[in-house]
């Protein structure tokens, strides 16, 4: 085994068997082990590439929706401007960009990263040294005042519990150690209090149906809520997922852009699930705040100009630049691409208009 098969392993034989959560948290951020801890998954050399680094247009046009925004609740002399792991720092350099076209909206944003990851908190340092960013821990880190926040492919990150119809009740699934000391997915017993973990609509589903929830997000979703209630601001989540809520396992492990085992080699790959966006949004809502979605992403991009950008981009690109600014936006949007799995939920304080793409 590994370093961190072994950390985890003497866990389960010291705490007994780990939900999912708790092995998704130890396998990508164990401080010393975990994935993000040690490395930079972006890119071709990485084990994925997300919008921001397919296409200049993706930010860009973010950053439009933002300052657009900005502009619609009264151009405030001070706004927090936040993302949720920013990656490399790509999105919000193409996103401040195309935001300074707003008379006076880079004066007034303040710029803040949620960031764990040290390693690419250096690089996000890096490409963003002229924006001057904050790094925080935490959306509650966030200082007062108007928000204009967005996250990119951060929510499917977070840790999900898998929980199993029984024959009777709902059970958790679990990892542990088989007789041969490796790690293997395990059922709990059935119990009636994780029945009511699931949403209503699914629990009734026959034996052996998974559902997948995810503490973290509404625990998020709960905070952007009461955020927004209190002060003014938009939050824009951009992610794969589903909507309504619906079952079925979607825990997925990826190296090199290859999809692996999620139990082999914890820590050396990257391990996401599917968002469950109506779960999000109620959360969100019951807290406070007003959602507006979710749209595919090909249609939220194709509404704030996505054609016309890709145009002004091409007439002065080369023949071989232009092939790759159409490809690339091409895959964004296309729905057999990335243009209907990845969807984009708004939230806004009540009272606020819908953002650029919802209207």
């Amino acid at each position: 085994m590994a370093d961190l098969a072994l950390k985890i392993a003497r866990r389960i034989r010291r705490e007994g068997p780990l939900s999912v959560a708790a092995f998704m948290a130890m396998a990508l951020h164990d401080p010393e082990d975990g994935y993000y801890a040690r490395r930079d998954p972006l890119g071709r050399a990485g084990d994925f590439v997300t919008a921001p680094e397919i296409s200049q247009i993706f930010g860009e046009l973010i950053g439009l929706c933002l300052a657009d925004f900005w502009q619609r609740i009264g151009r405030p002399d001070s706004v927090v401007v936040a993302e949720l792991g920013p990656g490399r720092g790509t999105m919000m350099g193409d996103l401040l960009r195309a935001a300074a076209a707003a008379p006076g909206f880079r004066g007034a944003a303040a710029i803040y990263l949620v960031e764990a990851s040290p390693v690419l908190r250096a690089a996000q340092s890096h490409h963003l040294a002229s924006a001057g960013p904050c790094f925080v821990t935490s959306v509650d880190e966030l200082p007062d005042g108007p928000l204009l926040l967005v996250g990119n492919e951060f929510l499917d990150a977070l840790p999900v519990r898998q929980l199993v119809r029984g024959r009777l009740e709902w059970a958790e699934r679990v990892v542990t150690l088989d007789a041969a000391e490796r790690l293997v997915f395990a059922d709990g017993p059935e119990s009636p209090a994780l029945t009511l973990l699931v949403a209503p609509a699914l629990r009734d589903r026959p034996p052996g149906t998974v559902a997948e929830i995810c503490p973290a997000a509404a625990a998020i979703a709960v905070a952007l809520g009461e955020r927004l209630a209190r002060q003014p601001g938009m939050a824009l989540l951009i992610d794969y997922g589903y909507f309504p809520s619906a079952p079925g396992p979607t825990l997925a492990a990826v190296r090199r852009h290859e999809t692996v085992a999620v139990l082999d080699d914890p820590g050396q790959a990257d391990l996401s699930a599917h968002v469950d966006f109506a779960a999000f949004a109620a959360a969100s809502c019951a807290a406070g705040a007003i959602a507006h979605g979710p749209a595919p992403q090909g249609k939220f991009l194709g509404a704030l100009g996505a054609a016309a950008r890709l145009a002004a981009l091409s007439a002065r690109a080369t023949p071989a630049e232009r092939a790759a600014l159409e490809s690339g936006l091409r895959r964004l949007i296309d729905p057999a691409q990335m243009g209907n799995l990845f969807k984009v939920l708004a939230l806004t304080s009540p009272g606020l208009p819908a953002p650029a793409g919802f209207d």
